[in-house]
């Protein structure tokens, strides 16, 4: 069965960068869409990035397009989130999501925070603050 571990996540200032990691163990990511979603406190978890198996498809929601950038290495089999010019409503904790997919190639749009994920890390939080 599929584990996914974000690590990655501690606090920075705004303007700052992080980049988070979501490793995977107990099966291949080649064969899985990943997303990314954020839970600040008191809100509801937001889904904002998603990428295909085959990484040349990638979806960002208006939130974070432009600062955020999803990327996978199969071969590590791990899925990265690059963040740069976080600001304090970026705040919350972060968890990378995974689907099976036999659809390997093809654009990825907003529906991809919809997908039914059947596999979750536990979460990294990423504070921003002075």
């Amino acid at each position: 069965q599929l584990q996914l571990v974000e690590s990655g996540g501690g606090l920075v200032q705004p303007g700052g960068s992080l980049r988070l990691s979501c490793a995977a163990s107990g099966d291949t990511l080649d064969s899985y869409v990943i997303g990314w979603y954020r839970q600040a406190p008191g809100k509801q978890r937001e889904g904002f990035s998603c990428i295909r198996n085959s990484d040349t498809s990638t979806w960002y929601a208006g939130s974070v397009k432009g600062r955020f950038t999803i990327s996978r290495d199969n071969a590590k089999n791990t899925v990265y989130l690059e963040m740069s010019s976080l600001t304090p409503e970026d705040t919350a904790v972060y968890y990378c999501a995974a689907v099976f997919s036999d659809i390997t190639y093809g654009p990825m749009s907003a529906a991809c925070i919809m997908y039914e994920y059947d596999y979750w890390g536990q979460g990294t939080q990423v504070t921003v603050s002075r």
